[in-house]
């Protein structure tokens, strides 16, 4: 099977079988994403949104979070991971919205990440979930489940598997094809041990092909 071949079986059945496929975060507007993403990362979407709706009652925006020491956002963030570090990175992505774009989130990835606690990842989320940007987003699970299929080759780091992703797969999918990998892999592809039985992509999945040649 040519690697083409693996990305059109790949596409054709995720839009079949999960066509809408979308965050799993809460959020009303860039500002609150931005927070929320900020936080999910090595924390689950669902404890995320436990947090959220306290912290943003508290700060609605960035000017009334830039106006917030980090040890006052810990409060509300403590039972997340990494709670200190995300207090650290919300207080100065805030206070960089208010005093360098005007208290508003940009939508280039490039500016995004002059943010802190915003990475190439987190970036790309942003700018793919709000602003519909063509950019793939690749996390824990995406990295995952692109190298078991087989969708990437000696792709040994997330810009490598980003790269190779945005090369193969059209713009007007890219950002579908964000959530599709994102969640086969937490809910299916799962790190240590895949649903391969519920998987419908086993006939065409590399690591699926390997580990039954091993058995």
């Amino acid at each position: 099977m040519t690697t083409q071949e693996r990305y059109n079986r790949t596409i054709e059945y995720f839009s079949l079988n999960q066509p809408e496929a979308d965050t799993e975060l809460t959020y009303k507007n860039p500002y609150e994403l931005l927070v929320a993403v900020i936080l999910s990362a090595q924390c689950t979407d669902k404890r995320v949104n436990i947090i959220t709706p306290d912290l943003l009652k508290k700060f609605p925006d960035a000017e009334s979070m830039a106006k917030a020491e980090p040890e006052e956002i810990f409060e509300f963030i403590k039972s997340c991971s990494y709670p200190n570090n995300k207090a650290k990175h919300l207080s100065g992505m805030s206070r960089m919205l208010v005093s360098k774009f005007g208290c508003v989130v940009p939508s280039d990835p490039n500016s995004l990440q002059m943010l802190p606690g915003v990475g190439r990842k987190t970036a790309n989320v942003i700018a793919s979930v709000v602003f519909q940007k063509p950019v793939m987003a690749v996390d824990t699970h995406v990295f995952r489940v692109a190298n078991r299929i087989g969708l990437v080759k000696n792709a040994k780091t997330p810009l490598a598997v980003e790269l190779q992703l945005s090369k193969n797969i059209g713009a007007e999918l890219i950002r579908r094809a964000h959530h599709w990998l994102l969640l086969h892999g937490r809910y299916i592809c799962k790190a240590r041990k895949p649903l391969c039985s519920d998987c419908g992509l086993t006939n065409i999945c590399t690591y699926y092909g390997e580990e039954i040649k091993k058995k």
